[in-house]
């Protein structure tokens, strides 16, 4: 076993002993994003041949730490974050690294074979050679959450961002929506348009760069550096028309569409090239600004996509107040969540045949969650429900790290039920 940086990350392991106290062996489960990652420790339990999982086991220990998306920050911040919250929850358990039977992590940014193989070798070289390991994109912890381990159904996460993520008993698997390799995230995707956007803007003003795959951070701090006695905000500044473009570049299926979409409304309301709406009245207020064109230089000073998508509580209360705009938003972000998962389904055969097999649809993410009078996931499945009727709406029963740590559980009590039915029929 190795340690990927030079630390005292695992120096815990010198003051205890191999395994917990009962004698235990464990089970680390992760879910990992952009805003944080959290790991759980449960300890395996002794499988009875015709054990179930409805009844899981408990959790020992829980940490949490930063992002441990690599597109994020970086293949080594990440990796030092999914270690440090992995020791961290041996430590809190009282138990070492000899004492895990199988680690499953589900980290946003795991999208290709090559991902997966490369957070494997690195797995390999921190735990003993008997650990069996899982590795997975974060919207599999999330289906696992609403099926308790089971890779079965589909999911739609709708927060910040939005996938629609299925699954099938025979290990198929789709996804849906989305623009770019990380979570079908639209908001991911706008902040490297208007990455894209700036750097062209600033060449244009004489700005050069020796490379081009510059983080949000390196573009932050070059804006500053090369932008010293003028304004970048002013000086890079879009018209009205450029704002609009690279808004409506996108879709209003998750918190960031929805709320980028409001903004729009918002400024061609006050070019006299949209309808008058409430929601010009209300973001203001929430900004607290008195003009519109202040909103140009709100989006551009930090474009960060979980920002943005802040506003998305004040498009529900307009819409709920009766805004026809608002309300045409939310509608619109509706029918495209559904075909999202309309799309995964029919890929995946869900529905079966004739489309009316039943299959769970776990949902995931605030901007599904209830409001007084608009509630976009009901509206969701019911528009789903016009086509398969057999779709059977879920929400988390665990958190996602404990259902990334189940998906590993229900992995060993089927290696368990298959070696006592070789055992019979020995």
């Amino acid at each position: 076993m190795k340690r990927y940086r030079n630390g005292e990350i695992w120096d815990f392991e010198q003051e205890l002993s191999g395994e917990t106290g009962c004698g235990q062996k464990l089970i680390l489960g992760l879910d990992g994003g952009t805003t944080n990652t959290v790991c759980i420790c449960m300890p395996v339990i002794r499988f009875a041949p015709n054990h179930h999982s409805s009844d899981p086991p408990p959790v020992y220990a829980r940490a949490v730490a930063g992002c441990s998306n690599h597109n994020s920050v970086g293949e080594t911040a990440a990796r030092e974050t999914l270690e440090q919250v992995m020791a961290e929850a041996l430590s809190k358990s009282g138990s070492t690294r000899t004492a895990v039977r199988a680690v499953c992590l589900a980290v946003s940014g795991v999208n290709h074979p090559t991902d997966q193989q490369r957070i494997l070798d690195w797995l390999r070289d921190i735990f003993p050679k008997d650990v069996e390991f899982f590795v997975e994109n974060d919207s599999v912890a999330a289906l696992a959450s609403g099926t308790m381990g089971k890779l079965h159904g589909c999911v739609l996460i709708a927060g910040t961002g939005t996938i629609a993520y299925g699954y099938t008993e025979d290990g198929r698997e789709a996804r849906a929506s989305g623009a770019g390799p990380i979570l079908g995230d639209w908001g991911r995707y706008d902040l490297q348009t208007f990455k894209g956007h700036l750097v062209r803007r600033m060449e244009f003003n004489g700005i050069g760069f020796h490379r081009r795959n510059l983080t949000l951070k390196e573009l932050e701090w070059n804006l500053t550096t090369h932008l010293v006695g003028r304004n970048p905000i002013t000086s890079l500044k879009p018209r009205n028309d450029e704002f609009l473009n690279l808004w409506n570049s996108k879709d209003s299926i998750n918190g960031y569409g929805i709320a980028a979409k409001a903004l729009t409304a918002v400024i061609r309301a006050y070019d006299g090239r949209g309808p008058q709406t409430m929601l010009t009245r209300t973001i203001l207020h929430e900004l607290q600004y008195s003009s519109p064109d202040e909103l140009i230089g709100w989006t551009y000073a930090d474009p960060s996509w979980a920002r943005i998508a802040t506003l998305v509580p004040v498009v529900v209360s307009c819409a709920e107040a009766g805004d026809q705009v608002a309300n045409d938003i939310l509608l619109h972000a509706v029918q495209e969540l559904a075909s999202s998962v309309k799309a995964v389904v029919h890929r995946l055969g869900l529905c079966g045949k004739d489309g009316n097999d039943t299959f769970p649809l776990v949902m995931v993410g605030g901007v599904l969650e209830a409001n007084r009078r608009w509630d976009i996931g009901k509206e969701v499945t019911s528009c789903i429900a016009k086509d398969f009727p057999g779709m059977l709406p879920i929400r988390p029963k665990v958190e996602p790290a404990v259902g990334a740590a189940l998906l590993a559980w229900n992995y060993l009590i089927e290696q368990s039920q298959q070696y006592h039915s070789e055992a019979d029929y020995n």
